[in-house]
């Protein structure tokens, strides 16, 4: 059965740092993609970073140069480092085995017809 765990969220102040985690099983990182996502209050929620099954990784335009994300396969488990943060960051994050997310022009998205999530990890940037 596939279970997506995320951890790691907390309070920062602006222009801190925070890593979240998506501890994975059931499934391979070698062989599905993450996807990062956040919801905000009273907003859609949006797609953040996406790492493919072959390590490669991809941000929206609203974090690109301030997220990265990153995976350890030998613990099955996806990381976002999360840089700079701003009070518009505040939102619940969460780890898929999909991604979806708009970067410049284009949009990028995984899917591979598993339908999974986590329950969230809630990430509050005070000012």
């Amino acid at each position: 059965q596939v279970q997506l765990v995320e951890s790691g969220g907390g309070l920062v102040q602006s222009g801190g740092s925070l890593r979240v985690s998506c501890a994975a099983s059931g499934l391979s990182l070698d062989i599905y993609a993450i996807g990062w996502f956040r919801q905000a209050p009273g907003k859609e929620r949006e797609g953040v970073g996406c790492i493919s099954s072959d390590g490669s990784t991809y941000y929206g335009d609203s974090v690109k140069g301030r997220f990265t994300i990153s995976r350890d396969t030998a613990k099955n488990t996806v990381y976002l480092q999360m840089n700079s943060l701003k009070p518009e960051d505040t939102a619940v994050y969460y780890c898929a085995t999909q991604c979806s997310l708009v970067a410049g022009d284009s949009a990028y998205s995984e899917y591979y017809g598993m339908d999974y999530w986590g329950k969230g990890t809630p990430v509050s940037v005070s000012s």
